[in-house]
């Protein structure tokens, strides 16, 4: 999927929000993805675009995390499964590799082209700070890979109920793979 026909390009997707005293966004917007079953999210502004899953040439003597290479429109990029990267257990159901999707990240953030394996991208969506639960996802990890939990809300039944997405940090994810700027 060309990025200039995709719905998660982010050059078209999202006009800057407004900054509040200290610098500090009033909204954060997140592109959300599936790891089996599970709903985690990343800064948009990470994001360059989402394309579909194509054939990946494996690369010798790399992590096992480190898928290998594509030819992304006559550039080579590296492709990272997050997945495994973050120990996601595969689920029985789990998306077959024609369903997947690869994130291309911005290259200002990883120096390189790069993108990372995800079962599916469900939407690009906005929420306010106070949607995002930081103090719990202090007590999971202790190198800030989690930046928070997001409630979602979302109607079940005629019932409001709250989804809960793991706000990751791609930097933190992926600072041991050498090309990552800090």
């Amino acid at each position: 999927m060309p990025a200039e026909n995709s719905p998660y390009d982010r050059n078209r997707q999202v006009s800057s929000s407004p900054d509040t005293p200290g610098n500090m966004p009033e909204k954060i917007q997140v592109v959300e993805f599936l790891l089996g079953k599970e709903h985690y999210a990343i800064d948009l502004y990470d994001v360059k675009e989402v394309v579909d899953y194509t054939s990946i040439t494996r690369l010798p003597n790399t992590p096992a995390y480190i898928k290998g290479i594509i030819d992304l429109r006559g550039e080579i990029t590296t492709i990272i499964d997050l997945k495994e990267r973050l120990n996601v257990t595969a689920e029985i159901n789990s998306a077959s590799d024609d369903n997947r999707r690869i994130i291309v990240l911005d290259e200002k953030l990883t120096g390189v082209k790069m993108g990372i394996i995800v079962d599916d991208v469900l939407s690009v969506s906005t929420f306010d700070h106070a949607d995002v639960d930081r103090s719990s996802a202090s007590l999971y990890n202790d190198d800030a890979a989690i930046m928070g939990i997001i409630r979602k809300k979302v109607r079940v039944r005629d019932k409001d109920v709250s989804d809960l997405i793991v706000w990751i940090g791609i930097r933190q994810i992926l600072k041991d793979v050498d090309c990552i700027k800090s």
